[in-house]
């Protein structure tokens, strides 16, 4: 699949996943939503269970125009035509009297006045009550009421239809439009607010995202907010008893550790001692041999936790002692070898860097270059080369040893790693402790490792560890 289909999607991907900004903004919206859904309601009864929403004033201005004008019937039919057009522009449309509110006024039993478009013969049964009336095909809204001081009649009438609503929407649309109006200039403003109250919340996510498996120290994050604090006291609280679990561990095995070397050196002394004798039979040697090299395997198993023990274990301050790493090649390499040479194994140093240093603590980095040359060492063939090289790149030292044995498969290089896992095709004795030292060292000292394939002749096994150089 092409990346351009793939944007889509991740895109899409990302716009669909749940997040809390989009759940609170949306609780935003619905309480929007609520709130516009009561006034609508409101709105809707109003315009069906309603007077004419406060034209009932009307109804005096049109009585007082139509007795005190009754003796000059033009004035009045154009005083009241004044009110009736009055009416439409307030609460209608002036230009279709069928979505208006409309006028009828009746004196002695005669009618006087009539809004265009409305039929002449819609009569409330009763007065000052609203009344639903067919007339001419369609339902209207009439309320009667007759004058205190003469036989004066006036109605107000409106369709009762969905017409019914425009006609309300103009007499209240001054209510509902700035709510309609408002909700999507607030959205903006509400996703910001919402990502501004967020922003603890993505530091605490960023600090924790920094974290290394083993950085197990409370986070230096100091909640103000009483709703973030005791997210922040939890993930304390657990990241103390994993480094208790994690301390008890160390301990336990360190102490197994250490515990065993004492009846190990026991039990090589017995066998010495049974070796010694002379009226062992051949089949006997052998056993007592078989022994012995059983008790070696134990005692660099023995010795490899110790060290992996004393790797792992938390260092309150980083390692801060400048080492020549290229002196501690050369010394290492001299000591290993009389392994290499019992083996029939050649080592090779190749650098041309002179005095370059890193910080790190000397006995975890000494554990780490024994740990593959003696690796190195150990599977390469009689007559191989074990090359360890040098150089600088940029700001980092890069260390390589590279081997002629037979490597390792792409697939398993993630998993030697892991503490005591040895490849399935192994038939070199050894306890799967010796990459795993080799990787706590080096992310202790915050550099990195990767294993590949040996590029010279032969093939083989080549690891390579990146290690920054110390300043200045």
């Amino acid at each position: 699949m092409s990346a351009a289909a793939l944007a889509p999607a991740s895109l899409r991907q990302r716009w669909t996943r749940p997040t809390l900004v989009r759940r609170l903004l949306l609780g935003q919206v619905a309480t929007l939503a609520l709130l516009w859904s009561v006034l609508v309601g409101l709105f809707l009864a109003e315009a069906f269970n309603q007077d004419l929403y406060g034209a009932s004033d009307a109804y005096g201005a049109v009585f007082s125009v139509a007795e005190n004008l009754a003796d000059r019937p033009d004035l009045q039919q154009a005083s009241l035509k004044a009110i009736d057009v009055a009416l439409r522009e307030a609460y209608g449309d002036k230009d279709e009297p069928a979505m208006a509110p409309s006028l009828l006024v009746w004196q002695a039993g005669r009618l006087v006045y009539r809004s265009q478009g409305v039929p002449e013969d819609i009569r409330n049964t009763r007065l000052d009550v609203i009344e639903r009336l067919f007339v001419q095909g369609r339902y209207w809204r009439s309320n009667t009421r007759q004058s205190t001081r003469s036989d004066t009649q006036v109605a107000l009438v409106t369709p009762s239809d969905r017409k019914q609503l425009i006609v309300t929407f103009n007499s209240r649309g001054y209510y509902l439009m700035p709510l309609i109006i408002s909700i999507p200039f607030l959205l903006l403003p509400a996703w910001l607010s919402i990502r501004l109250a967020l922003r603890p919340w993505r530091e605490v996510s960023a600090e924790i995202a920094a974290r290394g498996p083993k950085h197990l120290t409370p986070l230096a994050f100091e909640p103000r907010h009483e709703e973030l604090r005791p997210l922040v006291d939890s993930v304390n609280s657990l990241m103390q008893r994993l480094s208790d679990s994690a301390a008890r561990e160390r301990n336990f095995i360190a102490d197994a550790a250490h515990e065993l070397r004492t009846p190990i050196a026991a039990i090589r002394i017995n066998v010495e001692a049974l070796q010694a004798q002379h009226r062992l039979t051949e089949h006997q040697s052998e056993l007592l041999s078989g022994v012995l090299r059983s008790i070696d395997r134990a005692t660099r198993l023995v010795g490899q936790l110790l060290r992996l023990m004393r790797s792992s274990a938390e260092i309150d301050a980083s390692p801060n002692e400048p080492l020549a790493l290229d002196e501690l090649l050369q010394d290492r390499l001299a000591t290993l070898s009389g392994l290499a040479q019992v083996r029939g194994v050649e080592l090779e140093l190749v650098t041309t860097e002179r005095d370059l240093r890193v910080l790190g603590a000397r006995e975890g980095l000494t554990s780490m270059v024994d740990n593959l040359v003696e690796n190195a060492t150990k599977y390469s063939p009689p007559a191989g080369v074990v090359t360890v090289r040098l150089a600088r790149e940029a700001d980092q030292a890069v260390l390589t040893v590279s081997d002629q044995g037979p490597g390792i498969d792409a697939a398993l290089r993630d998993r030697v790693f892991d503490r005591f896992f040895r490849t399935p095709d192994q038939t070199q004795t050894g306890s799967g402790l010796g990459l795993a030292i080799v990787r706590s060292v080096v992310e202790k000292h915050g550099g990195q490792i990767a294993l590949g394939v040996n590029p010279g002749d032969g093939g083989g096994l080549q690891v390579t560890v990146r290690l920054p150089l110390a300043p200045g």
